[in-house]
């Protein structure tokens, strides 16, 4: 065996040693924290359980069949970590945590740099981008979206320093301070001048919208701060307040986690073999070489004007190059405060990232709500806490380490308290020693009925099922019409049309109709480039039919009006639907889609969470939606069909199918009886397994975790 290959494992087994170690030590801290409460231990849940419940929480959807088969192939003494270390290498990790970025960033596609955000906060993940990495570029950047697609964070505010002072507190420190822009704060030690003081960082950001030749927005830094003291607007003497943290940050030069930071930052930077050049000094000396050699008539060719004009011109080009840089330049001040906020002596960004992740993995953070620490609202298990954060900042603020570190834990997997004394089992599941009860989030769900369904692409032949439907239109009477004068109508300009054009939503895959379940894909690609190329696509949209039809009423002096009827006319189609992904829909989704329906928020306000309450809506869309209808249907191309038709056919392996495929286990006998009687007493075996997905659909055990 080569010798890097031996390298390979031993890394390899010394990294899943050190998870396993870290994750013991979490559980030991909870033990040591819960000594005294009247607690009750839930026994850890079988491997069966464990893989759906890694499934949903680290790539967003239940295991196929294939996958329930590899998993049970590998020996039982190290599937589970197995089964971890492939999840977060999957191709859906990165989308499954895009949408848990997207809800603590108030990701919105409909605000400038929206969907391009959403796009580069996806790619950071999927290229293992480090966390104080993605949020110090957050806080600091300056740009157009196109890009500087991170700069999108910035304009969902629109750049407002009271609004990003609020959520830069909120969302990277959990401390709600928003309400000490008008006051002191009632409920915590925050005043109204250290608010202010925060604000200051980003009094000098602006939001610029500029229409020479297209419309372009973007952010830069202003001379001036327009964060006043104080801040009555009658006030004498109103000055620009100074930029100042709202507490103090000591470093610990013998804090062993941020020594094993240094250590692996130092490492990380010995690898890299590229030597990134200073484009400013790379333009001067490409210039000077153009100068020099047309100067010495070493270029090969006529050193004449026509050379010389190629140095002025690229000279001219690195003289708007230089502008541009300007003109975004970065923000010193946002900067500081991206150093300060991500320092990892600053306890509590990490703790803050950590109890939002342990939430969205337990139900339930150390801190509820999850981004309001304060004085009276400690940790209920605080040495876990810091634990788990400072063993976070030792892996370089890693997402994957910290997620394998918590799911590695027997508090993670852990069953729940079913027919326990309900104050044991809520103390119990408060002390993490039992699972909560955790609905899946709605993409998931989603995407899991998609691939219980087989509805990833068409799963009936075509033409197998045809149907007509019936429209009401209106017709106009033939015969009809007579000429009225007709008022000019004003020519829209193009200042006046919409942000994005129907050739830009197409584009970026944003959904142009109304369907209460269907999507459609962003492509993140296209999104991150959204703005470089929306000039080409103005440009063939020169004018807009809106445009068009105003400019042919204007030269028109009379309109012919027509009488009209109702009928009600069939169309035909071929009714065999596929869904895609709700992971890279535009978000959040409209208010009557499923996603919203099952409690996606709408990311406008801050400390919006999930609502998992239930409610009649997600009923009915369970019971009668088309999804769940065409997910619970049998179609010829999927392999359920050849069990139930045919020389394969074999009702028992049929139902046990079902019940893999849909709740990632096997049925017992009592349950394959019930299922059997269920098939004999439809019109027909197909139908029959139908009405057998449905009900597996629509149960309890298909929507919550296990």
């Amino acid at each position: 065996m080569r010798l890097t290959t031996l390298l390979v494992i031993a890394a390899v087994i010394s990294g899943l040693a050190s998870f396993t170690k870290a994750a013991n030590q979490v559980d030991r801290l909870l033990a040591s924290e819960n000594k005294g409460k009247k607690i009750q231990v839930a026994p850890v849940i079988n491997d069966w359980a464990f893989m759906r419940r890694a499934y949903v929480d680290l790539i967003g959807r239940i295991p196929r069949d294939s996958e329930i088969r590899q998993y049970m192939k590998w020996p039982a003494s190290d599937r589970r970590t197995k089964l971890v270390d492939t999840l977060v290498q999957h191709d859906r990790f990165a989308e499954r945590w895009t949408v848990f970025f997207a809800d603590m960033l108030r990701i919105r596609s409909n605000r400038t740099g929206g969907n391009s955000l959403l796009a580069f906060v996806n790619k950071s993940i999927k290229e293992g981008m480090s966390y104080d990495e993605l949020a110090g570029r957050l806080i600091s950047a300056n740009g157009k979206a196109g890009s500087t697609p991170e700069v999108g964070w910035i304009l969902g505010d629109d750049a407002d320093p009271m609004a990003l002072a609020g959520a830069t507190a909120q969302i990277f420190l959990g401390k709600r301070m928003s309400c000490a822009q008008c006051h002191d704060h009632p409920f915590d030690k925050w005043t109204q001048e250290e608010f202010y003081n925060l604000a200051a960082f980003f009094g000098k950001t602006r939001r610029v919208e500029s229409s020479f030749g297209r419309r372009m927005v973007y952010t830069t830094e202003s001379k001036e701060s327009s964060v006043l003291w104080p801040p009555e607007l009658d006030a004498e003497n109103r000055k620009p307040r100074k930029p100042a943290f709202p507490y103090e940050v000591k470093e610990d030069v013998n804090d062993h986690h941020v020594k094993q930071l240094a250590l692996l930052r130092d490492k990380e930077a010995r690898k890299k073999t590229i030597t990134e050049t200073d484009p400013d000094k790379l333009v001067e000396d490409v210039l000077g070489d153009i100068d020099s050699r047309a100067n010495k008539g070493t270029l090969g060719v006529d050193t004449s004007d026509s050379v010389l004009n190629i140095a002025t011109a690229a000279k001219e080009e690195s003289r708007k190059l230089k502008f541009e840089q300007e003109l975004y330049m970065a923000s010193e001040l946002r900067g500081n405060l991206a150093k300060w906020i991500t320092s990892p002596h600053n306890k509590q960004f990490a703790r803050a990232f950590v109890n939002r992740v342990w939430g969205e993995l337990m139900g339930s953070g150390f801190v509820n709500p999850l981004d309001d620490f304060t004085e009276t609202n400690i940790p209920s298990h605080p040495k876990t806490l810091d634990y788990i954060s400072a063993e976070f900042v030792a892996s370089g603020f890693d997402l994957r380490s910290l997620l394998k570190t918590i799911i590695a834990s027997d508090a993670y997997q852990r069953s729940h308290l079913a027919g326990a004394d309900k104050n044991v089992r809520i103390e119990s599941e408060s002390a993490f020693v039992a699972s909560r009860s955790r609905r899946m989030i709605s993409e998931v769900m989603y995407d899991s009925i998609v691939i219980a369904g087989h509805l990833e692409q068409a799963k009936h032949l075509k033409g197998e099922n045809v149907r007509t439907v019936y429209d009401r239109v209106r017709v106009r009477l033939e015969g009809s019409g007579e000429d009225v004068p007709v008022e000019p109508t004003p020519i829209p300009t193009p200042a006046a049309q919409p942000n994005m054009t129907m050739a830009k939503k197409a584009d970026l895959g944003v959904p142009t109709g109304y369907d209460l379940e269907k999507t459609i894909e962003l492509d993140f690609n296209k999104a991150l480039m959204a703005d470089e190329e929306a000039p080409k696509v103005e440009m063939l949209m020169v004018k807009s039919k809106e445009q068009i039809e105003a400019e042919r009423m204007a030269a028109t002096p009379v309109r012919r009006t027509y009488k009209y009827t109702y009928k009600t006319v069939p169309r035909t189609f071929d009714d065999n639907p596929s869904y895609n992904s709700s992971m890279r829909m535009a978000t959040p989704a409209p208010r009557p889609h499923f996603l919203r329906v099952f409690g996606q928020p709408s990311r406008e306000g801050l400390g919006e969470f999930r609502n998992q309450q239930s409610s009649m809506r997600q009923a009915l869309m369970m019971i009668n939606g088309k999804m769940i209808h065409e997910a619970s249907r049998v179609g010829k191309l999927e392999p359920m069909y050849r069990l139930i038709t045919g020389r394969t056919k074999n009702i028992d392996k049929a139902i046990t199918l079902a019940y893999r495929e849909i709740l990632s286990r096997e049925p017992n006998a009592e349950e394959t009886r019930d299922a059997k009687e269920l098939l004999a007493a439809a019109d027909s075996e197909l139908d029959g397994m139908a009405d057998l997905r449905w009900v597996l659909l629509n149960c309890h055990e298909f929507k919550f975790l296990p």
